[in-house]
């Protein structure tokens, strides 16, 4: 395609389109827009939304309109824009014994790995926060290695525990409240990623960094769980 696009959405926003797949180009492009308009936000700029390869930009339809705000945005995807940064590196704990990697026998089968090798694998794994969604604090997590990437299960199960720590394809994911799921439960994790901060709710800002760190049982038992 040809980058950026731009859709209408209803009467109050504007769709940027960077890619129709999910490149560390396209996020880039769309961390530098975001982070153009936190800097010099239009008349009528009420918020951005950032997403794997897109940017939602929300105005209020009183003050201004779709042809206004595209202008706008061109204007500061013309401006030089600075290199993004790297984001914070944060580390996030994770048990994968017993229950806790209810689905690690069966994701070493499908990928001919013993389970020891999953979880070395994920742990190599250089994950970045791309974006969130689904449910609060639900941080999507690129950078699951090849040697493990599994497309979701069929079905959903219902019913799976606040830090589930989940891969599916290329994506890693720490669960924050009991909710259903399709994604491959590999371990489980005490991080909080709820803050209870209304300042800042979320352990993780999109752009981070985060780190994996095995943890034993006894050691999650210390940590309080969730």
């Amino acid at each position: 395609m040809d980058a950026p696009r731009f859709r209408p959405v209803a009467d109050h926003a504007i769709l940027v389109e960077f890619g129709e797949t999910i490149t560390d180009a396209a996020h880039d492009a769309v961390l530098k827009l975001d982070r153009a308009l936190a800097a010099h936000p239009f008349e009528g700029f009420n918020e951005a939304i950032p997403a794997f390869v897109n940017l939602l930009v929300d105005f209020d339809p009183l003050i201004t309109d779709h042809d206004r705000v595209e202008a706008a945005l061109h204007r500061l995807l013309a401006m030089p824009a600075a290199a993004v940064a790297k984001g914070q590196m944060r580390e996030v704990l994770v048990c994968y014994e017993g229950a806790f990697g209810q689905d690690l026998k069966e994701v070493a089968t499908r990928t001919g790995l013993s389970e020891e090798a999953v979880i070395n694998a994920h742990l190599s794994g250089d994950y970045k926060v791309f974006m969130y969604g689904f449910a609060p604090g639900y941080a999507y997590l690129a950078g699951v290695p090849k040697l493990i990437q599994l497309p979701r299960k069929p079905s959903p199960i219902r019913d799976i525990e606040a830090g589930a720590v989940m891969i599916a394809s290329a994506q890693c994911l720490v669960t924050t409240l009991i909710m259903p799921t399709g994604w491959w439960i590999i371990g489980r994790s005490p991080t909080r990623i709820l803050t209870d901060d209304p300042v800042r709710p979320f352990l993780f800002d999109v752009g981070d960094q985060v780190r994996f760190r095995r943890i034993s049982l006894a050691e999650f038992d210390t940590a309080g769980g969730l």
